[in-house]
């Protein structure tokens, strides 16, 4: 063989060799060890009180037990939230109520199987601003989280019950962490969403609440945990798991202030990267802005919420509440307990 071949075939064999490490160490193309592993169960999240219940299980899970089957991922918007949901990538997730709902009659493969909250938005304006009714809406600029959120549904509520068209406003959609810098810079007049964004606009001191949502939709929910029929066929001890997690969590949060308080130090700190005192304030002033009980799906709440949907034209209307929800994952409130554990035993 030529002394050319030799170096040739050398380095072809190199390259043979680099590819094989490299499908094998990174990739897992040869390791059929690695394919046999269970795919991490993830949950999806935003950084909004809506879906607290989700890092708050996770954390006090570790503490209890030293590990958590569920991996909790954070996103910054709706939009990137449901495609990787879509995708298969979140077998389960904390998504708007609407939004799952329509994606139901988009046909994706999608259950509701509790709440993740109650209550828990507010509608804020610029503290320079001449709005203090809702009335005084008209023409203004109202930014919401998207077009598929319980939030676009309240404001079509409360102008509707103030006799304000929804014409006569301009709505648009935008993430939720960028709302209060878009609201102090009046590029919208009023910004809407699950908190801490909108304490963030008041507790900075440019932001007033026009409404608390409890005040215009008693009871309103925002925010659900959903979970893909696959996952609920495959998995579905841990979807019981996880259900049961998110409603001791619940409880565990509403048990107590001290809860709440320790609750924002650890999710600020390990899983939203803000500063505690924004989830400080929005879990505390008032006490009942945002609740974490009565999370059981009940009919009456997603026919209201399927009434304004459809009237608004978030909802076609061809699917029923049977269809996009799965009820048979709901503990019974008066069984559920709080963790048993303390913020304490972490120092």
């Amino acid at each position: 063989m030529s002394s050319g071949k030799a170096v040739g075939l050398s380095v072809g064999l190199w390259i043979v060799a680099i590819s094989f490490l490299h499908a094998t160490l990174n990739l897992g193309i040869f390791a059929p060890h690695k394919a046999a592993e269970a795919a991490p169960f993830r949950v999806g999240f935003i950084p909004v009180t809506c879906h607290l219940t989700c890092p708050v299980t996770d954390f006090i899970n570790k503490q209890m037990t030293g590990a958590s089957e569920f991996e909790p991922t954070r996103f910054q918007g709706f939009p990137e939230l449901k495609e990787a949901f879509i995708s298969g990538y979140l077998p389960a997730t904390f998504i708007l109520a609407p939004l799952a709902m329509r994606l139901r009659e988009d046909g994706v493969p999608i259950k509701i199987v509790y709440l993740g909250h109650r209550d828990g938005t507010a509608m804020v304006v610029n503290r320079e601003s001449w709005i203090y009714r809702i009335e005084d809406l008209r023409g203004k600029t109202i930014a919401v989280p998207n077009r598929f959120s319980n939030q676009k549904l309240l404001v079509v509520k409360a102008l509707k019950e103030h006799g304000v068209p929804l014409d006569q406003v301009r709505i648009v959609e935008m993430a939720p962490p960028d709302m209060p810098a878009a609201l102090f810079s009046k590029a919208v007049d009023a910004i809407t969403s699950g908190e801490p964004f909108m304490g963030q606009a008041e507790l900075d001191g440019y932001g007033r609440v026009l409404y608390q949502t409890k005040d215009v939709w008693p009871g309103f929910i925002s925010c659900v945990l959903a979970v893909r029929e696959d996952a609920i066929r495959d998995h579905r001890e841990i979807v019981q798991r996880l259900v049961d997690g998110i409603a001791k969590s619940g409880k565990w949060l509403d048990q107590t202030m001290d809860h709440r308080m320790e609750a924002a130090d650890f999710v600020s700190q390990y899983y939203y990267n803000q500063n505690p005192r924004l989830l400080r304030f929005v879990l505390s002033k008032p006490p009942d802005r945002v609740k974490y009980t009565n999370l059981a799906l009940r009919k009456n709440n997603f026919l209201e919420i399927e009434a304004l949907a459809k009237e608004s034209g978030v909802l076609k209307g061809n699917v029923t509440f049977e269809d996009y929800t799965d009820t048979s994952f709901v503990p019974p409130d008066a069984s559920i307990q709080p963790y048993a554990w303390d913020y304490t035993d972490t120092k």
